[in-house]
């Protein structure tokens, strides 16, 4: 058995990391807010997609 031990990493954790090692929290925090919106904007036009009986 290896004693090396196997990374995975995975490119969106790697430029969460980049963003926190360079002190950008406000561009991260921009970043993240412009998602939630887009995510909470899918779900709403996906709500309102649907039929109610």
């Amino acid at each position: 058995m290896s004693n090396d031990i196997e990374h995975y990493s995975d490119p969106e954790d790697a430029t969460v990391a980049l963003f926190l090692m360079n002190n950008d929290g406000d561009e991260l925090t921009d970043i993240l807010v412009a998602a939630l919106e887009d995510a909470f904007r899918i779900l709403d036009e996906d709500w309102m997609s649907q039929t109610m009986h």
